[in-house]
């Protein structure tokens, strides 16, 4: 193996986070023939195939699940000694990979934006998945700072809330719920919900809300994705709990209805994270300061005032 390259490894790893080749390029900004024809490579200098391919189908093979182990503990070094290095160079450039929950793609993109204007010579990456898969890729210091509402409690992390982060029930227009001033928490009994996968917050927001006011859940479709649980709550096929943040556009179109029901909106907090046993890059500073200072109100310009508004410290420099 003493051809590999650090290409070939970063292309293996995120072919075997993702499962496919056309995700993986796209996350890389490379072609699918370029990914193929690396992978390729790599499994030419290790003289084993490291994926199964049953036409779209990709799986790791073993050869391939235990060089991955090594990989990712690899480059985690390597981007240790990345940041090691742009601490001497200060913050002139340097690149950061932020790691978000699928509920933050709805204002995140639009906070980078800023900063990125501020910080023309750093370069972002993101990384999109549900909680739990956020906390699989800080446990591999594949992201330097993340997005996201429950912080891990599985390890020492730093968790900072800078928003307020409400979820709130949305009917179709048509529902009988809106024609209520006031809903009762126990007519929830009754109505299909339209439900995130596990794993998410947007769920454990749900699951919460339903335990503590003892009522009974009758779920009539999972889905992974706000913007399908959206299509079908205005297509009339059940009500659902989603964050404040991931409706906007339909609540001013008038496609979604949010009714007034007993003990919501479940207010959750917008946190910014990094784990504690990695020391942040002065890009990662940056951007973390960057999000204490200015999250809050980005999220009050574009949601208003009380879908962001959150009792905190000012963030130490």
């Amino acid at each position: 193996m003493r051809n590999v390259t650090i290409r070939q490894l970063r292309v293996f790893a995120e072919v075997a986070r993702l499962l496919s080749f056309s995700r993986a390029a796209a996350e890389l900004h490379l072609t699918p023939p370029a990914v193929t024809m690396q992978v390729k490579e790599l499994e030419a200098n290790v003289g084993l195939p490291l994926f199964d391919r049953q036409g779209r189908q990709v799986a790791l093979t073993m050869v391939g699940e235990y060089l991955l182990s090594y990989v990712r503990r690899m480059l985690a070094v390597l981007k240790d000694a990345e940041d090691a290095v742009a601490r001497f160079k200060g913050l002139q450039g340097g690149s950061l990979v932020v790691g978000m929950v699928s509920t933050a793609e709805y204002f995140v993109p639009r906070l980078l934006a800023r900063f990125r204007a501020e910080h023309p010579a750093i370069d972002v990456r993101l990384k999109l998945g549900n909680r739990e898969q956020l906390v699989q890729l800080m446990q591999r210091n594949e992201v330097d700072l993340a997005i996201m509402g429950r912080p891990p409690k599985e390890w020492a992390t730093r968790a900072e809330p800078f928003a307020a982060h409400p979820h709130v029930l949305v009917t179709a227009p048509g529902h009988p719920f809106t024609r209520l001033d006031h809903v009762p928490a126990v007519a929830l009994s009754h109505e299909g919900f339209i439900v995130r996968e596990p794993g998410s917050g947007t769920r454990a927001a749900l699951e919460e809300y339903i335990r503590e006011h003892h009522l009974d859940m009758r779920v009539v479709m999972e889905m992974s994705s706000n913007e399908s649980i959206k299509q079908a709550v205005m297509a009339g096929m059940g009500v659902s709990l989603l964050s404040m943040h991931t409706i906007a556009l339909e609540l001013e179109l008038g496609l979604i209805a949010v009714p007034e029901v007993d003990g919501l909106p479940v207010m959750r907090r917008w946190h910014v994270v990094n784990n504690l046993a990695k020391t942040l890059s002065p890009a990662a500073e940056a951007l973390r300061y960057f999000v204490l200072e200015q999250g809050e109100a980005q999220l009050a310009a574009a949601f208003g005032g009380d879908a962001a508004r959150l009792p905190r410290p000012r963030a130490k420099r």
